[in-house]
């Protein structure tokens, strides 16, 4: 048993850090009711003190504070329900904010996704939760401290097993340090009432992700499910040695002396190895470096930015999302952009897809990108 002096001192610390007991709500048993009667097959087992989830298409995730987790997930076109509880701690008595906030518990601050895979990937939830977190640290995110802050991905079934360590295993090649815990449901339940769709009853309440970037989910048209990176043979067997070197290897080709520098045809320009779309001629503009120049990406979760210190350079590397490609680099205050911005990008990391073919070859959804 705790000594009381310490037991104080944890109440104190709990005030001071912002967590605090729930100010009532329905028993948990009270949940799972409402929960089992708009059609969710979540249910607890009372013997074992174990939650079970036998939906298919589910995946849970822990990414700091689960205010803003929820509030992103529910962002994304697809996803049919976003609930914040606790996962992978110690049981069901432990299962309580307060308690949680002493991190002693081993509970994860986690949200439960429920999705409509014919209008979402996995891949694209996962994509976007990895957009939103930083991997590189452990027991936190933004401001927020502690054990119950531990990032992590669980799975329940070896489908989402599947596409959860595929994932893990291309955005634990993009960091030099990676602490996100990869691995199967223990446990979860249900967090009190207050903190279900926190951020909707709070507009200003506190959030680790900036707002613009759940703006961005909510918009997004390109689903990278439907642009999976092909197995290593797949891919060397699949591009030229120019290619290969360049979206593999990291390579540079030479200016002036590639395929699309100077290309200003309608159309979109695609990632080589994967096809996911990634520029539009419309943001295409003249550089005089000698490589294809834009001023953005069709979608900025598309490409990911990176901290590049190679050649004794300071630049940011720019990779395709969804298959990792190496594409090139971003630079600011470039006079010859239309907004200061210039992705300077290989072309044997493209494919263009010329606009009267975009149809034809399954890009129709981005037509309207010329109709402005």
């Amino acid at each position: 048993m705790r000594k009381k002096g310490f037991s104080l001192l944890i109440a104190l610390a709990l005030v001071l850090s912002g967590c605090s007991a729930p100010p009532g709500g329905p028993e948990r048993g009270e949940q799972n009711k409402q929960r089992a009667e708009t059609g969710h097959t979540s249910v607890w087992s009372s013997e074992e003190g174990v939650y079970m989830d036998t939906t298919e298409n589910v995946i849970y995730l822990a990414g700091g504070c689960f205010w803003g987790i929820e509030a992103l997930m529910q962002s994304i076109p697809g996803v049919l329900d976003a609930q914040s509880g606790y996962a992978n701690g110690t049981g069901r008595a432990d299962a309580d904010y307060r308690t949680v906030c002493t991190g002693e518990t081993g509970f994860r601050e986690t949200v439960r996704v429920e999705y409509d895979p014919e209008q979402v990937s996995l891949d694209a939830l996962l994509l976007a939760y990895f957009y939103v977190i930083d991997p590189t640290v452990a027991n936190r995110q933004g401001n927020d401290v502690g054990s119950q802050y531990q990032t992590g991905v669980y799975y329940t079934n070896d489908k989402a097993k599947e596409t959860v360590e595929r994932i893990a295993d291309i955005e634990r090649g993009r960091s030099k340090a990676f602490f996100v815990e990869i691995g199967p449901l223990v446990n979860f339940y249900p967090a009190e009432d207050y903190h279900q769709d926190y951020l909707e009853k709070n507009p200003g309440g506190y959030c680790h992700i900036p707002r613009e970037e759940m703006e961005l989910f909510s918009r997004l048209r390109i689903d990278p499910g439907d642009y999976q990176k092909p197995a290593a043979e797949v891919i060397r067997d699949k591009l030229t040695a120019e290619q290969y070197r360049v979206t593999q290897e990291s390579g540079t080709e030479q200016p002036f002396a590639n395929e699309f520098w100077d290309q200003f045809e309608k159309g979109i320009y695609v990632d080589v190895v994967t096809g996911e779309p990634l520029f539009s001629s419309a943001d295409k503009f003249e550089s005089g470096y000698g490589w294809p120049a834009f001023s953005k990406p069709i979608e900025s979760p598309a490409v990911v930015e990176l901290p590049d210190d190679s050649f004794g350079m300071r630049r940011t590397e720019v990779r395709s999302r969804a298959g990792d490609s190496h594409l090139g680099h971003v630079f600011t205050g470039d006079p010859e952009s239309p907004n200061g911005v210039r992705y300077c990008i290989n072309s044997a990391s493209l494919r263009f897809i010329p606009y009267a073919e975009m149809e034809a070859e399954g890009y129709g959804y981005l037509l309207e990108l010329f109709e402005k």
